[in-house]
């Protein structure tokens, strides 16, 4: 399992992936998000992924596995990088991105790709109950970042928080408000730390019914 992205990633780009090790000084780190990378190629890297992810990247609609079509390439880039440097935790992905063969070059193109892909399959909606308070409170304390629609914000590694799973939104804002989740944003953790769990459950039912931006 370890060296089949690899492979991949090898045979898509005819051999051009050169070894990297998983530790990056900051300015490896740095330079590797800039990477754009080639959909093409992160077409054949992703298959690896897709038993999860699903072919179409649509995730699971329980929210045990997030939604990444359409998802800014710079966030997938920036979260992936997070993972393997142990800067987010995500004991399911570490282990998979936790390889010296597996190469900046193909994050970065894996990242293209999804980028890439339209949405597709069901999202996992909140219960519809809560919408209006969680309304208030994107507006009150998310949308200077997220953006009025959701949208997210490539350049500032801001994600897209539409077509995004109720449970997987739920549990992402749960470890953020106890910085578990590990490379959250501080303002985000002090933002979100007072939230009751009522507040979180509001918040990510109103955000799983955003339509696409």
């Amino acid at each position: 399992m370890r060296n089949v992205i690899f492979v991949l990633a090898m045979l898509a780009s005819g051999g051009a992936y050169a070894e990297l090790p998983v530790s990056l000084s900051p300015a490896q780190f740095d330079s590797a998000l800039q990477l754009k990378g080639d959909p093409e190629r992160g077409k054949a890297v992703f298959a690896e992924c897709a038993g999860c992810h699903r072919k179409d990247a649509a995730g699971r609609s329980s929210g045990s596995i997030p939604r990444l079509a359409g998802q800014h390439a710079a966030v997938i880039r920036k979260q992936l990088l997070d993972i393997r440097s142990g800067k987010r935790n995500n004991p399911l992905m570490a282990p998979l991105l936790d390889d010296p063969e597996l190469t900046l070059e193909a994050i970065a193109d894996v990242a293209s790709y999804l980028a890439s892909l339209p949405v597709a399959g069901p999202t996992g909606k909140g219960p519809g109950t809560q919408i209006e308070r969680g309304r208030s409170l994107y507006l009150q304390d998310c949308v200077r970042c997220h953006g009025a629609n959701g949208e997210g914000l490539a350049a500032h590694y801001i994600p897209r928080v539409t077509d995004q799973h109720y449970g997987y939104l739920l549990r992402e804002l749960q470890l953020i408000r106890t910085s578990e989740r590990g490379n959250s944003d501080p303002d985000m953790i002090r933002v979100l730390k007072p939230y009751p769990d009522t507040d979180l459950e509001a918040l990510a039912d109103y955000l799983s019914q955003l339509p696409p931006p």
